[in-house]
Protein backbone atom coordinates (compact mmCIF):
# COMPACT_ATOMS: atom_id res chain seq x y z
CA UNK A 1 0.00 0.00 0.00
CA UNK A 2 1.45 3.18 -0.84
CA UNK A 3 1.89 5.68 2.09
CA UNK A 4 1.84 9.09 -0.08
CA UNK A 5 -1.53 9.47 -2.18
CA UNK A 6 0.56 11.08 -6.01
CA UNK A 7 0.93 15.10 -5.75
CA UNK A 8 -1.13 15.62 -2.48
CA UNK A 9 1.47 14.36 0.07
CA UNK A 10 -0.83 13.06 2.65
CA UNK A 11 -1.66 9.64 3.49
CA UNK A 12 -4.25 7.62 2.19
CA UNK A 13 -7.78 8.02 4.22
CA UNK A 14 -6.98 4.05 5.19
CA UNK A 15 -4.25 5.14 7.47
CA UNK A 16 -6.35 7.96 8.91
CA UNK A 17 -9.52 5.96 10.21
CA UNK A 18 -9.86 4.61 13.60
CA UNK A 19 -10.59 1.18 13.41
CA UNK A 20 -9.02 -2.10 14.83
CA UNK A 21 -5.73 -2.96 17.01
CA UNK A 22 -5.41 -6.00 14.43
CA UNK A 23 -3.13 -5.24 11.62
CA UNK A 24 -3.99 -8.22 10.11
CA UNK A 25 -7.87 -7.15 10.17
CA UNK A 26 -6.63 -3.81 8.55
CA UNK A 27 -4.69 -6.02 5.70
CA UNK A 28 -7.91 -8.18 5.22
CA UNK A 29 -9.88 -4.66 4.75
CA UNK A 30 -7.34 -2.75 2.61
CA UNK A 31 -4.90 -5.31 1.00
CA UNK A 32 -6.21 -8.62 1.43
CA UNK A 33 -4.06 -10.43 -1.42
CA UNK A 34 -0.78 -9.22 0.95
CA UNK A 35 -2.38 -12.14 3.55
CA UNK A 36 -1.06 -15.36 1.75
CA UNK A 37 -4.27 -17.44 2.79
CA UNK A 38 -6.36 -15.10 0.39
CA UNK A 39 -3.80 -16.35 -2.35
CA UNK A 40 -5.20 -18.77 -4.80
CA UNK A 41 -3.55 -21.35 -6.70
CA UNK A 42 -4.48 -21.86 -10.63
CA UNK A 43 -6.86 -25.09 -11.16
CA UNK A 44 -4.91 -27.86 -10.93
CA UNK A 45 -1.86 -26.80 -9.99
CA UNK A 46 0.76 -28.87 -7.86
CA UNK A 47 3.16 -27.03 -6.12
CA UNK A 48 6.95 -28.17 -4.95
CA UNK A 49 7.62 -26.19 -2.37
CA UNK A 50 10.41 -26.67 0.59
CA UNK A 51 9.33 -27.89 3.83
CA UNK A 52 10.63 -27.13 7.33
CA UNK A 53 10.36 -29.76 9.56
CA UNK A 54 10.59 -30.89 13.03
CA UNK A 55 10.08 -28.00 16.27
CA UNK A 56 10.49 -29.24 19.75
CA UNK A 57 10.27 -26.87 22.96
CA UNK A 58 10.16 -28.28 26.41
CA UNK A 59 9.17 -26.21 29.78
CA UNK A 60 12.12 -25.79 32.65
CA UNK A 61 11.99 -23.85 35.84
CA UNK A 62 11.87 -20.19 35.25
CA UNK A 63 10.91 -20.38 31.40
CA UNK A 64 10.56 -22.38 28.01
CA UNK A 65 13.23 -23.10 25.43
CA UNK A 66 12.06 -24.25 21.80
CA UNK A 67 14.43 -25.15 19.04
CA UNK A 68 14.12 -26.60 15.01
CA UNK A 69 16.63 -28.89 13.14
CA UNK A 70 17.63 -26.58 9.85
CA UNK A 71 17.05 -29.19 7.27
CA UNK A 72 14.46 -28.26 4.44
CA UNK A 73 13.07 -31.10 2.01
CA UNK A 74 11.39 -30.85 -1.08
CA UNK A 75 10.25 -34.56 -1.99
CA UNK A 76 12.89 -36.49 -1.49
CA UNK A 77 15.95 -33.64 -1.77
CA UNK A 78 17.68 -31.55 0.66
CA UNK A 79 16.47 -28.24 -0.89
CA UNK A 80 18.62 -26.61 2.22
CA UNK A 81 20.68 -27.57 5.20
CA UNK A 82 20.78 -24.49 7.20
CA UNK A 83 17.37 -22.82 7.23
CA UNK A 84 15.85 -20.70 10.32
CA UNK A 85 12.69 -22.11 11.62
CA UNK A 86 12.59 -20.76 15.32
CA UNK A 87 12.05 -16.65 15.26
CA UNK A 88 11.12 -14.35 17.93
CA UNK A 89 7.34 -13.37 17.69
CA UNK A 90 7.94 -10.24 20.35
CA UNK A 91 10.07 -9.79 24.00
CA UNK A 92 8.79 -12.84 25.49
CA UNK A 93 7.40 -15.07 22.71
CA UNK A 94 8.20 -17.16 19.96
CA UNK A 95 7.35 -18.94 16.96
CA UNK A 96 8.99 -21.88 15.50
CA UNK A 97 7.53 -23.35 11.73
CA UNK A 98 6.67 -26.65 10.06
CA UNK A 99 5.21 -27.41 7.02
CA UNK A 100 5.57 -24.51 3.88
CA UNK A 101 8.71 -22.83 4.26
CA UNK A 102 8.06 -20.11 2.41
CA UNK A 103 4.22 -19.52 3.44
CA UNK A 104 5.66 -20.26 6.98
CA UNK A 105 7.92 -17.52 7.17
CA UNK A 106 5.56 -14.97 5.47
CA UNK A 107 3.15 -16.10 7.99
CA UNK A 108 6.03 -15.54 11.14
CA UNK A 109 6.35 -12.14 9.52
CA UNK A 110 2.75 -11.03 9.57
CA UNK A 111 2.30 -12.26 13.06
CA UNK A 112 5.39 -10.28 14.51
CA UNK A 113 3.82 -7.34 13.28
CA UNK A 114 0.51 -7.75 14.41
CA UNK A 115 1.65 -8.37 17.84
CA UNK A 116 3.88 -4.96 17.19
CA UNK A 117 1.11 -3.24 15.79
CA UNK A 118 -1.57 -4.06 18.74
CA UNK A 119 1.41 -2.71 21.33
CA UNK A 120 1.23 0.84 19.29
CA UNK A 121 -1.99 1.44 19.15
CA UNK A 122 -3.01 0.06 22.36
CA UNK A 123 0.04 1.65 24.82
CA UNK A 124 0.07 -2.36 26.19
CA UNK A 125 1.31 -5.85 25.56
CA UNK A 126 -1.39 -8.03 24.69
CA UNK A 127 -1.12 -11.02 26.70
CA UNK A 128 0.57 -14.51 26.11
CA UNK A 129 -2.81 -15.98 25.96
CA UNK A 130 -3.61 -13.29 23.41
CA UNK A 131 -0.86 -13.85 21.07
CA UNK A 132 -1.52 -17.85 21.14
CA UNK A 133 -5.36 -16.77 20.39
CA UNK A 134 -4.21 -14.33 17.56
CA UNK A 135 -2.11 -17.10 15.91
CA UNK A 136 -4.80 -19.16 15.68
CA UNK A 137 -6.62 -16.74 13.65
CA UNK A 138 -4.32 -16.71 11.13
CA UNK A 139 -3.31 -20.64 10.46
CA UNK A 140 -7.13 -20.64 9.93
CA UNK A 141 -7.12 -17.98 7.27
CA UNK A 142 -4.75 -20.18 5.55
CA UNK A 143 -6.99 -22.98 5.57
CA UNK A 144 -7.67 -22.78 1.88
CA UNK A 145 -4.31 -22.86 1.10
CA UNK A 146 -3.65 -25.94 3.20
CA UNK A 147 -6.17 -28.09 2.04
CA UNK A 148 -3.78 -27.66 -1.56
CA UNK A 149 -0.60 -29.16 -0.10
CA UNK A 150 0.72 -25.56 1.20
CA UNK A 151 0.37 -26.03 5.17
CA UNK A 152 1.51 -24.31 7.90
CA UNK A 153 1.55 -25.67 11.31
CA UNK A 154 3.74 -23.50 13.92
CA UNK A 155 4.57 -24.13 17.71
CA UNK A 156 4.37 -21.04 19.96
CA UNK A 157 6.29 -20.97 23.20
CA UNK A 158 6.28 -17.75 25.23
CA UNK A 159 6.96 -16.69 29.02
CA UNK A 160 3.52 -15.58 30.90
CA UNK A 161 4.58 -12.34 32.88
CA UNK A 162 1.28 -12.86 34.51
CA UNK A 163 1.40 -16.86 35.39
CA UNK A 164 5.01 -16.25 36.18
CA UNK A 165 6.50 -19.22 33.94
CA UNK A 166 6.33 -20.74 30.21
CA UNK A 167 4.10 -22.16 28.16
CA UNK A 168 3.65 -23.95 24.98
CA UNK A 169 0.99 -23.90 22.68
CA UNK A 170 0.68 -26.42 19.35
CA UNK A 171 -2.19 -26.06 16.60
CA UNK A 172 -3.24 -28.10 13.79
CA UNK A 173 -3.66 -26.81 10.11
CA UNK A 174 -7.60 -25.78 10.72
CA UNK A 175 -6.24 -23.42 13.19
CA UNK A 176 -6.99 -25.71 16.32
CA UNK A 177 -4.65 -25.05 19.29
CA UNK A 178 -3.80 -26.74 22.49
CA UNK A 179 -1.72 -25.93 25.13
CA UNK A 180 0.90 -28.78 26.20
CA UNK A 181 2.21 -29.32 29.28
CA UNK A 182 5.95 -29.81 30.00
CA UNK A 183 7.45 -30.73 26.41
CA UNK A 184 6.11 -31.03 22.77
CA UNK A 185 6.64 -30.97 19.21
CA UNK A 186 5.34 -30.56 16.02
CA UNK A 187 6.84 -31.43 12.24
CA UNK A 188 7.86 -34.98 10.28
CA UNK A 189 9.85 -36.15 13.09
CA UNK A 190 7.78 -34.96 16.08
CA UNK A 191 6.32 -38.42 16.51
CA UNK A 192 10.00 -39.98 17.62
CA UNK A 193 11.17 -36.24 19.22
CA UNK A 194 8.05 -36.81 21.22
CA UNK A 195 9.13 -40.22 22.63
CA UNK A 196 12.62 -39.19 23.42
CA UNK A 197 11.88 -36.12 25.04
CA UNK A 198 8.86 -38.22 27.02
CA UNK A 199 11.72 -40.44 28.68
CA UNK A 200 14.33 -37.82 30.23
CA UNK A 201 11.96 -34.85 30.66
CA UNK A 202 11.75 -33.82 34.39
CA UNK A 203 10.02 -30.60 36.01
CA UNK A 204 12.61 -29.68 37.84
CA UNK A 205 15.23 -28.99 34.62
CA UNK A 206 17.75 -26.18 34.57
CA UNK A 207 17.66 -23.90 31.58
CA UNK A 208 20.69 -25.58 30.37
CA UNK A 209 19.34 -29.40 31.05
CA UNK A 210 16.20 -28.69 28.88
CA UNK A 211 18.61 -26.79 25.96
CA UNK A 212 20.36 -30.30 25.88
CA UNK A 213 17.02 -32.25 26.03
CA UNK A 214 15.78 -30.19 23.02
CA UNK A 215 18.56 -31.25 20.88
CA UNK A 216 18.70 -34.67 22.26
CA UNK A 217 15.11 -34.80 20.84
CA UNK A 218 16.32 -33.65 17.65
CA UNK A 219 19.02 -35.73 17.33
CA UNK A 220 16.62 -38.78 18.17
CA UNK A 221 14.09 -37.09 15.20
CA UNK A 222 16.76 -36.96 12.81
CA UNK A 223 17.95 -40.92 13.33
CA UNK A 224 14.35 -42.12 12.36
CA UNK A 225 13.00 -39.23 10.11
CA UNK A 226 14.63 -38.36 6.77
CA UNK A 227 13.07 -34.84 7.03
CA UNK A 228 14.83 -34.06 9.82
CA UNK A 229 18.75 -32.71 10.31
CA UNK A 230 20.69 -33.61 12.92
CA UNK A 231 24.12 -31.70 13.93
CA UNK A 232 26.50 -31.03 10.98
CA UNK A 233 29.63 -31.25 12.42
CA UNK A 234 31.35 -31.06 9.55
CA UNK A 235 29.42 -27.75 8.39
CA UNK A 236 29.13 -26.69 11.90
CA UNK A 237 25.40 -26.35 11.38
CA UNK A 238 23.60 -26.75 14.85
CA UNK A 239 20.11 -26.66 15.60
CA UNK A 240 18.50 -23.08 16.59
CA UNK A 241 18.17 -22.89 20.34
CA UNK A 242 16.05 -20.20 22.43
CA UNK A 243 15.27 -19.67 25.32
CA UNK A 244 12.60 -17.33 26.81
CA UNK A 245 12.40 -16.27 30.46
CA UNK A 246 11.00 -13.50 32.67
CA UNK A 247 14.15 -11.57 31.14
CA UNK A 248 12.94 -11.85 27.65
CA UNK A 249 14.06 -14.03 24.47
CA UNK A 250 17.71 -14.75 24.07
CA UNK A 251 18.56 -17.18 21.10
CA UNK A 252 21.40 -19.31 22.09
CA UNK A 253 24.95 -18.55 20.54
CA UNK A 254 26.61 -21.16 18.04
CA UNK A 255 29.47 -21.74 19.97
CA UNK A 256 26.94 -22.30 22.68
CA UNK A 257 24.78 -24.81 20.74
CA UNK A 258 27.62 -26.86 19.07
CA UNK A 259 29.07 -27.41 22.57
CA UNK A 260 25.97 -29.39 23.02
CA UNK A 261 25.89 -30.56 20.13
CA UNK A 262 29.48 -32.03 20.21
CA UNK A 263 28.79 -33.05 23.80
CA UNK A 264 25.84 -35.38 22.21
CA UNK A 265 27.45 -36.87 19.29
CA UNK A 266 30.67 -37.61 21.32
CA UNK A 267 28.93 -39.51 23.44
CA UNK A 268 26.39 -41.29 21.31
CA UNK A 269 29.73 -43.04 19.60
CA UNK A 270 29.47 -45.49 22.75
CA UNK A 271 26.00 -44.81 22.84
CA UNK A 272 24.04 -45.17 20.06
CA UNK A 273 20.36 -44.82 21.08
CA UNK A 274 21.35 -41.78 23.35
CA UNK A 275 20.99 -41.44 27.32
CA UNK A 276 18.99 -44.90 28.77
CA UNK A 277 15.83 -44.02 31.15
CA UNK A 278 15.30 -46.48 33.95
CA UNK A 279 13.00 -49.05 34.13
CA UNK A 280 11.07 -47.99 37.27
Amino acid sequence: MEANTRGTGRLPAAFLTPGSSSFLDFLAEHKPELIPGHRGLPEGAVVEAPHGTTIVAAVFDGGVVIAGDRRATMGNVIAQRDIEKVFPADEYSAVGIAGTAGLAVEMVRLFQLELEHYEKIEGATLSLEGKANRLTSMIRGNLGMAMQGLAVVPMFAGYDLDLGRGRIFSYDVTGGRSEERGFAATGSGSVFARGSMKKLYRDDLTAEQASTLVVQALYDAADDDSATGGPDLARKIFPIVSLITEDGFRRLTEPEVARIAVSITDQRLSHPNGPQAPLL
